[in-house]
């Protein structure tokens, strides 16, 4: 690991001021970022040319002072002038640290990239080297606070001396203060209002008081189609909070890897044919997990409410009064329908879009299919790969057009993503054997209307697919 050429710090700049010298898109850019703090800005140049008038700015449009350093904290030079020659010399002379734009020689200092969650702040810097790199590693961070952080971080500060007057172990205190950050009650009530987070935060403290340490949760998450930028913000947030990381076979590895490193990962492996786990061993895992006091991330593809089974977990969790959160993923059907541009409601086309598992229909939930989609519905059937051909033919048998538009999306929402395009009657009189992965096979007039140009087409054709 190689050694740092600055020492990153906070400084006070309360009751200060931070002059800038210079006008332009530069100055604004610095502006942006002062303005966050409690010091007064002042802008001085001869010609002021950005818009600074959204912001609590002094703006002086004269030569620059050896006076307008008085009482400065800071001083950026964000023009080449005359007057940035002189603002250089004198904020020297008085030893106030010295930042001038884009030319890292010169800086004293160097502007991280801030996470703002006031009064947490995380700042990224890469020593003037690098800075889109360090922008990046700040939308990752950004990533897994969410906006309600740093009320939360006030609410905590406000509890301390009460916390300190109850819990006297400090290893306690920690764990009442990692329960109070990664509470989904709290995090909603502080955001609602100060005086309902503080009141959970109360009831929070109330239960370490008595039982020592509080009871766990579980987090239903939905892990989305398989890409890991499809993941939600909250879901990437909670991974790296979990203690436990529950995860189904369809899961990629690259998702729970976004976890905590030393999260304990279980993979219950539920996949056609094999499954590893019962839905009920997996009910009685998690809320014995739970109970244990973890935070336990029951991770799921997709979303958990889209043929997840989440109910049955949910039930239990109930029952065992085990605190639970649902955290929304990216369906496959919708991944699909991204990759493909298929508009699965469209206007005088299709007026509704349905989701079903093909996998174990009988005769009366393959007649009101054929119905639906007679009527304009968009069909999205998910696990029908293997039956793909027998669910067109009794699509047909029930009433639907040979000719209404198929497109089956494997891997939607992934890096290896395969498509193929026809009708319910190709379909039927083709032999294919898709690519390996779970499918949405598109039934509907609506799925013409998406971007099937680079599909395999099944009309006439028998093929394999590798």
């Amino acid at each position: 690991m190689g050694q740092l050429n600055t020492f990153p710090l906070s400084y006070k700049v309360q009751g200060l001021r931070i002059v800038i010298v210079g006008g332009g898109e530069e100055a604004l850019n610095k502006v942006r970022l002062v303005t966050k703090t409690t010091a007064q800005v002042v802008i001085i140049s001869r010609q002021i040319e950005a818009d600074f008038s959204g912001f609590a700015v002094q703006v002086i449009e004269r030569a620059f002072a050896p006076s307008d350093l008085d009482g400065a904290a800071l001083v950026f030079v964000a023009e080449e002038s005359a007057d940035a020659e002189l603002a250089k010399a004198e904020a020297r002379a008085r030893g106030i640290p010295l930042n001038v734009v884009d030319v890292p020689a010169e800086c004293d200092f160097y502007t991280p990239s801030i996470v703002d969650r006031a009064p947490l702040t995380i700042a990224i810097s890469s020593e003037g080297n690098a800075p889109v790199l360090a922008r990046l590693v700040r939308a990752r961070i950004e990533a897994m606070l969410s906006p309600g952080f740093g009320k939360i971080a006030s609410l905590a500060g406000s509890l301390r001396q009460r916390v300190e007057g109850l819990i006297h172990d400090g290893a306690a205190r920690r764990r009442y203060y990692e329960a109070l950050v990664t509470s989904p009650q709290v995090e909603a009530a502080v955001v609602s209002s100060p005086v309902a987070g503080r009141y959970e935060a109360e009831v929070l403290l109330d239960q370490h008081v008595k039982q020592g340490e509080a009871k766990g949760v579980v987090w239903l998450i939905g892990a989305g189609p398989g890409s890991e930028d499809l993941l939600t913000l909250r879901a990437q947030r909670l991974l790296q909070e979990a203690d436990v990381i529950v995860h189904d076979q369809l899961v990629p590895s690259v998702v729970v890897d976004m976890g905590r490193r030393d999260a304990e990962r279980i993979d219950v492996g539920k996949a056609k044919g094999h499954h590893s786990f019962s839905q009920a061993q997996i009910n009685t895992l998690i809320v014995r997990l739970a109970g244990q006091g973890k935070k336990v991330a029951r991770l799921k593809s997709g979303d958990p409410m889209i043929f997840g089974r989440a109910g049955e977990e949910i039930s239990a969790l109930r029952k065992a009064g085990i605190q639970y959160q649902i955290v929304p993923g990216i369906s496959a059907a919708l991944a699909a329908a991204a990759d493909t541009a298929t508009p699965v409601t469209l206007r005088k086309v299709s007026s509704g879009f349905i989701m079903a598992t093909a996998h174990g229909a009988d005769d009366s939930d393959l007649a009101h299919w054929a119905s639906l989609a007679q009527s304009g519905l968009t069909l999205a059937l998910y696990m029908g790969k293997s039956i793909a051909s027998e669910v067109a033919a009794q699509l047909v048998a029930h009433g639907a057009s040979p000719a209404t538009p198929v497109g089956i999306v494997v891997n939607a929402g992934r890096s290896n993503v395969s498509t193929y395009s026809g009708n319910l009657r190709s379909l039927i009189e083709c032999q294919v054997t898709f690519s390996l992965g779970p499918a949405i096979i598109f039934v509907g007039e609506a799925v013409e209307a998406g971007d099937w140009a680079d599909a395999a087409q099944l009309a006439g054709m028998s093929f394999k697919v590798a």
